[in-house]
Order: C-alpha cells, then sequence, then structure tokens
C-alpha cells in the first residue's frame, strides 16, 4: 500500500506511549496497533482529528504517500 503510517514516529517524538494515546484517542490498544503496523484499510476523520489534536500534529506527519515501484504518477 502506498499511504505509510508513521505513527509510531510521532508518539516517540512526543514521548507518549501508545496506552496513553489509546485513551486520549477512545479506542482500544489492539485498534491502535493495527493502526501503527498499517493493517488497517481506513481511519474515520474523527479519529484521525483526535489523535492529530493529542499529539500536536497535522495528518501529514502520520500518514505518508510513498508511490508503489512501477506504478504512473
Amino acid at each position: 500500500m502506498p499511504i505509510i503510517i508513521t505513527l509510531d514516529v510521532m508518539l516517540a517524538r512526543r514521548k507518549m506511549k501508545s496506552r496513553e494515546l489509546a485513551k486520549i484517542v477512545g479506542i482500544t490498544e489492539a485498534n491502535l496497533s493495527l493502526l501503527k503496523s498499517g493493517k488497517v484499510k481506513g481511519i474515520r476523520f474523527s479519529t484521525l482529528e483526535a489523535i492529530c489534536q493529542a499529539l500536536d500534529c497535522q495528518p501529514a506527519d502520520i500518514l505518508v504517500f510513498e508511490p508503489e515501484e512501477g506504478s504512473k504518477s
């Protein structure tokens, strides 16, 4: 998938644990773990908003687009 999730990097920068973020955002640690590993097909904008608010960041700080090799831009 060409969308890379760098949530773990932002958590480290903010010195916040996944457990703390999950509690603030109101999602389970399991769902946050799936999101961090990129094993989700989508994310609600309300969840993305809550994550960005908790981490004081922009969506682009945790979502990166990297085209797959051989794909047209």
